[in-house]
C-alpha cells in the first residue's frame, strides 16, 4: 500500500516580501528625474555647482574608453539618486555627464534623494540612504543591477586612510590617478549592464541584437 505523502503547510509570508517596485513605477522615477544640468539647475545653490563644476571639468575618459561607449547599442536608461550638497556625487555623478555624451545609447536621469522618498527606499546600501545608487534599467524600464555609494577603488583608498566619513564635503577634489580609477570602476559597471543586455535572451527576442 503506497503511504499519502505529507504535504507541508504553506510557508508564513515575509513581511515586506512581493512589494518592489513595478517597471512602470521606475519608468514613473525616471520620467520625472531630470538630465543632468537640469538637476543642478533645480537643486545645486551656487557653492555646490562651483563643485559640481569644478570635479566634471577634471574627468577625462581615455580614447579606449569612447571607443568602448560608443558601441553600446541597446537603449539604456540609467536613474541616478543623488543630492547635489553630497561630495560623494560631487565626485562621481559628473562622471555620467561624460559616459552620456559619448554614448548615445544612454540616457542618464538624476533623482533628487529627498524628492522622492518612495522609489529612494528601494536603493538602499547596508541599510542606509546612501547616495548616488544608479539604478540601470533596460528598455521596458525592468531593473538590470544597482551600484552605488564609492566605488571598489574610492573604498580602498578610504580604508587605507581610515577615513570615517561616508559623505565627504566635496570641497578638496581626488587626485587625477584616483579620478581615472573612479572613472574606470564606474564604466565597469555601465559595461556590465550593457552586456546583460544585450545577451538578454528576451530582449533579443523583442529588438534583436
Amino acid at each position: 500500500m503506497v503511504q499519502p505523502v505529507e504535504m507541508s503547510p504553506p510557508a508564513t509570508p515575509i513581511p515586506g516580501a512581493g512589494t518592489p517596485p513595478t517597471p512602470a513605477a521606475w519608468q514613473a522615477a525616471f520620467e520625472v528625474a531630470l538630465p543632468y544640468a537640469g538637476f543642478l539647475d533645480r537643486h545645486a545653490n551656487p557653492d555646490q555647482r562651483s563643485r559640481w563644476d569644478a570635479f566634471h571639468g577634471r574627468v577625462v575618459l581615455t580614447p579606449a574608453q569612447h571607443r568602448l561607449l560608443g558601441g553600446f547599442v541597446r537603449r539604456m536608461p540609467v536613474l541616478v539618486l543623488a543630492g547635489a550638497w553630497c561630495g560623494d556625487c560631487v565626485n562621481q555623478c559628473p562622471i555620467f555627464d561624460h559616459f552620456q555624451a559619448a554614448a548615445p545609447a544612454l540616457d542618464v536621469r538624476f533623482l533628487d534623494r529627498d524628492a522622492r522618498p518612495d522609489i529612494a527606499a528601494h536603493l538602499k546600501v547596508c541599510g542606509g540612504q546612501r547616495v548616488p545608487t544608479v539604478m540601470f534599467l533596460s528598455e521596458d524600464f525592468t531593473p538590470i543591477l544597482f551600484y552605488g555609494d564609492k566605488t571598489l577603488s574610492a573604498y580602498r583608498a578610504a580604508a587605507a586612510a581610515q577615513l570615517g566619513e561616508s559623505c565627504s564635503s566635496g570641497a578638496v577634489p581626488p587626485p587625477a590617478e584616483a579620478i581615472a580609477a573612479v572613472v574606470a570602476d564606474w564604466l565597469d559597471q555601465f559595461e556590465r549592464a550593457q552586456l546583460i543586455l544585450r545577451l538578454s535572451g528576451r530582449l533579443r527576442q523583442l529588438h534583436g541584437d
